[in-house]
């Protein structure tokens, strides 16, 4: 039998039982309808999950140290002994800037400092908070999206991005905790937008040479000098970027300028047992392209005898937890098409003991078993591939009425709204074939029924 004849006579076929065939295809479109919008929903919590990560900085950055400190060597006193120490200074960063697919080396600076503010009327009050670098490509992290104020105007310019709790410890605004992620008010971002704030600092100056001294100066000596240096208020965010995830930094500085400061950092004693030519740091954040280019970069730098850790390593668990939330919504989801499948069983069986002269007939003027066999399966995958492309728009407009809902309600509550809803081509088509093929498989025992009909019985039907 021909493909044109077949389709020609399913069509009839489905055509001649229209309620019925309908409900069955209906059936058939909620239950992919069901799977679309489960696993739509798990897609999308993913993504959003990932495109978190990505703005933040954090899944395309890898975090290095030196990796070695020291140890006890065994004995019954606390003693220190230094353990194999490769340096991490300027000549490490070059080595790490030079390995492919890194875009950017600069120095994790976090700093707990001093700050001295006046505000309009009243003495100048001396602050301590955690100070910490932020490199040109931060100003991407969505922190930043709810901005008052500019970012940094430069790489090297002496300018602060503060965190809204301590602008409203500058203020002497009493501290309450369901404000503290809040953005100021107009007023208080007014009073401070643009005013200089003093940072004081421990500068490290290196020893040098008495004039006439025959000996060169000891390269781990250096003197401690105090400065200050005033920042203008550039802007203020509510959230630190990255999260807090290494120390709750309330004052942001561009990493250029904090570097130059040269400040005394918390590795210092490290450097001054065991010195090395030129500046170390003590950590360092090197950038990749792409954050699935993580691992190798982080090889590379494991090979050069230094620690790198990167959030990637961390997220492996994230990844595994929606690969099974992924896994259980699809089979919950394919349960109410298990059931429409049933659907199929019975409208097919029906249409058996209603075609039963018709199948005779068809057997009587030369059609085989399996011309039957084959007709009785090209109705289910019609019914399976409509119901599927039914079910696939009623699972998107599903998603995007939910999505649409779930933001108003955001807005309402003052927050940002999200698209935590995603349908991607691979699960519309997936989705599609999976209707298809369980139509077939709940089309094998009406088929297999048909095909076994005697015809001589079928035509002494009535």
């Amino acid at each position: 039998m021909k493909a044109y004849d077949l389709l020609e006579l399913a069509g009839r076929n489905l055509r001649e039982a229209v309620l019925r065939n309908s409900l069955t295809t209906l059936g058939i479109g909620v239950g992919v309808a069901s799977l679309v919008a489960m696993l739509s929903l798990g897609v999308g919590l993913q993504k959003l999950a990932n495109r978190q990560l990505g703005r933040s900085g954090l899944f395309d950055s890898i975090f290095v140290s030196s990796g070695q400190g020291f140890r006890n060597g065994g004995r019954s006193r606390s003693v220190l002994v230094p353990t194999t120490y490769k340096p991490l200074d300027d000549a490490a960063r070059k080595t790490f800037e030079k390995i492919p697919s890194v875009v950017d080396v600069y120095p994790d600076i976090r700093v707990p400092s001093e700050f001295r503010f006046a505000v309009s009327g009243k003495p100048e009050t001396s602050y301590f908070a955690l100070m910490a670098g932020l490199p040109p490509s931060g100003h991407r992290s969505e922190a930043f999206d709810d901005l008052q104020g500019s970012f940094f105007f430069g790489p090297k310019v002496a300018e602060t991005i503060i965190l809204a709790d301590f602008g409203r410890e500058l203020l002497d605004v009493p501290y309450d905790p369901k404000n503290a992620d809040q953005k100021l008010t107009p007023e208080q971002t007014r009073q401070l937008l643009g005013q200089q704030l003093t940072l004081r600092y421990r500068e490290r100056q290196s020893m040098q040479a008495a004039p006439g001294d025959s000996q060169p100066a000891d390269s781990t000596s250096f003197s401690v000098v105090t400065r200050e240096v005033k920042l203008k208020i550039a802007g203020i965010v509510a959230t630190e970027p990255n999260g807090g995830t290494r120390g709750n930094a309330r004052v942001l500085v561009p990493t250029d300028f904090a570097d130059s400061l040269n400040m005394i950092m918390p590795g210092d004693l490290r450097a001054v047992i065991r010195p090395s030519e030129g500046k170390t740091y003590p950590s360092l954040v090197v950038r990749v392209t792409k954050s699935k280019e993580i691992a190798s970069v982080e090889e590379a730098i494991k090979k050069e005898g230094f620690t790198a850790f990167s959030i990637v390593d961390a997220s492996k668990g994230i990844a595994r937890f929606f690969t099974f939330l992924d896994l259980f919504l699809g089979i919950f989801g394919s349960l109410a098409l298990a059931v429409a499948s049933l659907g199929i069983v019975n409208t097919l069986v029906m249409a058996i003991l209603e075609r039963r002269r018709e199948i005779g007939i068809m057997k009587a003027i030369g059609a085989s078993d399996g011309d039957v066999k084959l007709l009785f399966f090209v109705e289910a995958g019609c019914m399976g591939a409509l119901g599927g492309t039914l079910g696939v728009a009623i699972g998107w407009t599903i998603g995007k009425v939910i999505n649409l809902g779930t933001n108003i309600y955001l807005q309402r509550q003052e927050l940002k709204p999200e698209n935590f809803w995603y349908v991607p081509w691979w699960l519309v088509l997936a989705a599609l074939a999976f209707s298809v093929i369980v139509s077939l498989i709940a089309g094998l025992y009406p088929a297999a029924r048909a095909a076994r009909l005697d015809p001589v019985e079928a035509l002494r039907q009535n």
